[in-house]
């Protein structure tokens, strides 16, 4: 019998179990498994549960025997967390709850005890450590399936990696399970790892738009390459901006495309709208009856509605996520948005569909107070309802997929990386211009570094990626650009460049020597 029996690295306080599932990739239904006792490897099973790390949490759909203890099992989701790291701090949203690490995260003044960033690490860890486990019990294997499960898993742990590199930098690394404390890669390190890692599993993968949905293809190991090489002089010290930019046009090149319509990417027929599908390199699945987890869509959804808004789709609204002003100056530079709007008189009035945000119900543009909701405006961007008008398929849960990789971000980072490179600036200009064309927006004379990032802004924010694009710019951390609240103070202020990356968990460093930690931690 293969026997699974594998204690993490991760730390005692996020120790987690791996276990099975019963279900193919499509359904991700749970079975609770009792992790105390020694399990048959079953391969469908743990691929599955491969998958179902994206979209939930634990072993009982929403809630009961989560994946990474220490942390409440709603936060501890894949995309909850890095929505959270990669979001709360930046120019883009702020977070009124008062939970605990909340405050720290949208003044930047977090420690390294500060128990949403651990969860991330384990959350990670826990996948990474998962996928090393497939990969172990497969190793030899070489028929047509096999084949492909494991450049699909190869590559998920090439995306788990990736984000513990992007937010931890120098992270303890190891492609077996083991009891043993594993080594600390340097962030250089593994940038080559993954790089080679993407390269040798592509030709294993489906082609283009190939896979089920919810599977990953060729297109997004490029993707992932076109990410990972446009930030490479962070990562490593040394720019990549070509290959960031052929990789991004093998992107642009596929048999992917731009949904004509924004705001469908976001609605909860995103995987049954051939549309917004057409766009969609990567989801996360959601399912109302199926899948249903307190930090995928439900998370983004609900923290960014409460009661009076238009109505989102679901009966949950948490009222804590909404627009900081620099975000809202984006669509309207000079301080003109309109208030008690709708979403469509907001869009109307910034003559660019993906203008989403709501200022009925007495919103102010200005937080003088973070913990109070309607001080910002709200984000209308996500929602449970279906592009169709028809029902969904739960009034709480949500059946709105993730877009995690979609096409429009490659049209930037191919700008960004022709720009950066000295290559056509015209092309870079007409690749934005398509995203505008497609937001019904004003097409840019000319594109600069700067109006650039601000296009990022427009096009993805609320999607989890704003922090990374602030680093590579030099701005997260320097004074240089502030906006409001940045540092925890009203008009905005400079903080250490120890907050670019942050800190490995002390928890971790007290059970494992080989790690160091990162500087002014």
């Amino acid at each position: 019998m293969n026997k699974i029996y594998i204690k993490s690295f991760i730390p005692a306080a996020l120790m987690v179990l791996i276990v099975g599932m019963t279900s193919c990739v499509n359904e991700l239904n749970i079975k609770p498994i009792d992790p105390t006792v020694d399990l048959e490897f079953s391969q469908s099973e743990v691929f599955a549960k491969i998958y179902a790390t994206m979209g939930l949490t634990g072993q009982e759909g929403p809630a009961g025997n989560g994946d990474v203890a220490g942390i409440d099992e709603g936060t501890s989701a894949f995309y909850r967390l890095i929505f959270t790291a990669n979001e709360y701090p930046t120019d883009e949203v702020i977070c009124g709850w008062n939970d605990p690490g909340i405050p720290e995260l949208y003044q930047m003044n977090w420690g390294s005890s500060h128990g949403q960033l651990e969860g991330l690490y384990g959350r990670l860890n826990y996948d990474v450590t998962l996928c090393n486990h497939f990969l172990e019990k497969t190793e030899g294997m070489e028929d047509e399936a096999t084949t492909r499960q494991r450049a699909e898993v190869r590559f998920i742990r090439a995306l788990n990696l990736y984000y513990l590199m992007d937010l931890f930098g120098n992270i303890p690394f190891s492609e077996v399970v083991s009891t043993d404390p594993p080594q600390q890669i340097k962030r250089a390190d593994l940038f080559n790892y993954l790089e080679t890692e993407l390269g040798a599993i592509v030709d294993d993968m489906y082609d283009a738009r190939q896979a089920p949905f919810g599977r990953a293809d060729k297109v997004a190991a490029w993707f992932l390459l076109s990410r990972i090489y446009l930030n490479a002089e962070v990562y490593t010290g040394t720019a990549r901006w070509t290959d960031a930019a052929d990789y991004a046009k093998k992107v642009i090149g596929s048999s992917y495309e731009l949904c004509p319509d924004y705001a469908q990417l976001f609605m909860a027929d995103n995987d049954k709208n051939s549309k917004a599908m057409q766009e969609i390199i990567l989801p996360i699945r959601q399912d109302g009856d199926k899948i249903r987890s307190y930090g995928g869509s439900l998370f983004v959804i609900a923290a960014t509605h409460t009661e009076g808004m238009t109505p989102w789709g679901t009966s949950e609204g948490w009222g804590g996520v909404r627009a900081r002003r620099a975000l809202i100056n984006k669509f309207f530079p000079n301080g003109n948005a309109p208030m008690d709007a709708t979403e469509a008189e907001m869009v109307v009035a910034a003559s660019d569909d993906r203008a989403l945000f709501y200022a009925g119900e007495d919103r102010t543009l200005d937080i003088t107070k973070p913990g109070t909701f309607k001080e910002g405006l709200s984000i209308a961007k996500w929602t449970n309802v279906r592009s169709d008008g028809g029902a969904t398929s739960h009034t709480q849960w949500t059946d709105t997929d993730v877009p995690f990789f979609r096409l429009g971000e490659a049209y930037l980072t191919y700008a960004e990386a022709l720009l950066r490179s000295g290559g056509s600036a015209t092309e870079a200009l007409e690749a934005v211009n398509t995203l505008r064309d497609r937001a019904n927006a004003n097409r840019l004379a000319i594109l600069t570094l700067e109006n650039l990032l601000d296009e990022r802004s427009r096009e993805l924010y609320a999607e989890g990626n704003r922090r990374t694009d602030l680093v590579r710019y030099g701005y997260f951390t320097s004074s240089s650009y502030l906006w409001d609240w940045k540092g925890g103070v009203a008009a905005g202020t400079g903080v250490n460049t120890n907050y670019n990356l942050y800190p490995i968990p002390v928890s971790d460093l007290v059970v494992n020597s080989n790690l160091v930690q990162n500087p002014g931690y």
